[in-house]
């Protein structure tokens, strides 16, 4: 799944930041969520921005999903709030990477 969205910083007791999925891939998520969800409806995915890939899980929220923006990758891409980012998701079935990966 590609699609471009909007980074956010949520502001709570701490603070991280995300991107929201669009509504229109809502649908394929909860249906894919079924398969692979590890509980609280959390989706392992891999998640390209720019030159960089990390595993991390969507978050569900009020009926979507939330993509959360790893810090390192925020740095090293000069990502700011409010700034439009292309994001690619791709669920994932088998166990997380630990680290960021260049992507060629």
């Amino acid at each position: 799944m590609e699609f471009t969205a909007e980074l956010f910083q949520w502001r709570g007791p701490a603070p991280h930041y995300f991107v929201s999925v669009p509504d229109d891939l809502k649908g394929a998520l909860k249906a894919a969520s079924k398969l692979v969800t590890y509980g609280w409806g959390m989706i392992p995915v891999t998640v390209g921005i720019g030159g960089a890939e990390y595993d991390t899980s969507l978050f569900p929220k009020d009926g979507g999903y939330l993509v959360p923006i790893r810090a390192d990758v925020r740095q090293a891409e000069a990502l700011e709030e409010g700034q439009r980012l292309t994001v690619t998701l791709d669920i994932r079935t088998g166990k997380a990477m630990r680290g960021v990966r260049r992507m060629k």
